[in-house]
């Protein structure tokens, strides 16, 4: 009897052993499972939002696959893309997108006033890279329904620039095309820095247009390249981007250099108005400079090149006023 209660006491434990041993089984098996789970649901979100980058505005754009078909809404976001090394992917663009060359090729959809939307959204884009604008914004709230995603451009610091192509290179799978740009446009900009830093200030008056007589202050990049040149902009203080101020404004101030954007289609010139104006130092000391505006009002890669040409005609001021100061005339 004793025997077989003994016996019956190991088989029992012997059960108990193995259901153990099964529940443990069980137990690994769902949290391998678990695990599994997780793992997948991140790599999911991960393949989903595979590119990630933050435009001006200080939005998120997130793409699952890099963009094949964008549309260009402003002369310097082309520029910029094609910096990226991704021309080829821009199927629309706004009226005077036309640098590079391979820009003029590209099928217009209207111009930075006012876009085609049913045209936008029979090319099937899947990326929008846009200027913000008040006229623009009239459209903006269509365009955002359609669900294409957005970036956002308006870099107002010489240095955004660079940046701009790398995250435009990422949304296009460019990355090492506008790594070479970006680095191209950063050693520039560096030896711009080195060459003038701790130069004498240049008061300047930067004129956009002369009906009326426009400018820009001191949020706007252009600005900025002025800094970077050791100047210093006479209206860069005012709330407005870009305020028209009067011929009076602009005497008054009595800037030491006036540097005039025209693009190269204009017919009149806004420097000649200056040129009798004797009681102005600019006049006076021949300082009226003629810019290609292309070049600096324009937020994309050139602006490099009109920097440059600001920081050649800071220092041409310098010298003049140096050569001015050293003479016998000056010294009275």
């Amino acid at each position: 009897m004793s025997v077989n209660l003994s016996r019956n006491n190991e088989s029992n434990n012997e059960s108990k052993k193995e259901s153990k041993k099964e529940d443990n089984y069980v137990n690994l098996f769902f949290c391998r499972f678990f695990v599994l789970g997780i793992v997948t649901l991140l790599l999911s979100a991960s393949a989903q939002a595979a590119i990630s980058v933050t435009d001006d505005l200080g939005h998120t754009v997130s793409l699952a696959k890099p963009a094949q078909r964008v549309i260009s809404l402003s002369p310097h976001v082309t520029e910029l893309i094609f910096a990226a090394g991704a021309g080829d992917k821009i199927i629309g663009t706004v009226k005077y997108s036309d640098y590079p060359a391979a820009a003029k090729d590209i099928p217009r959809i209207g111009d930075n006033r006012q876009f085609d939307l049913e045209r936008i959204m029979a090319m099937k884009p899947d990326l929008l890279v846009i200027w913000m604008h008040g006229a623009f914004e009239r459209q903006l709230e269509v365009l955002k329904q359609s669900g294409v995603p957005f970036f956002f451009s308006d870099p107002q610091k010489l240095e955004q620039i660079p940046d701009t192509i790398l995250k435009l290179g990422s949304l296009l799978g460019t990355e090492k095309a506008a790594q070479l740009s970006a680095n191209d446009f950063r050693q520039q900009l560096q030896q711009l820095r080195a060459q003038y830093q701790g130069k004498a200030k240049v008061r300047t008056f930067y004129q956009v247009w002369h009906k009326p007589l426009y400018t820009l202050n001191d949020k706007h990049i252009v600005s900025d390249a002025i800094r970077v040149c050791g100047g210093e902009n006479i209206f860069g203080k005012l709330n407005v981007t870009a305020p028209v101020v009067s011929v009076e404004a602009v005497l008054q101030e009595n800037p030491e250099v006036l540097i005039s954007a025209e693009s190269r289609n204009q017919a009149s010139n806004g420097i000649d108005q200056w040129k009798s104006m004797t009681s102005l130092l600019a006049a006076k000391n021949n300082n009226l400079v003629l810019i290609d505006g292309d070049l600096v009002n324009r937020s994309g890669p050139r602006i490099i090149d009109g920097a440059k040409a600001i920081c050649e005609a800071l220092e041409q001021a310098r010298q003049k006023r140096e050569k001015s100061a050293a003479s016998p005339q000056g010294k009275k």
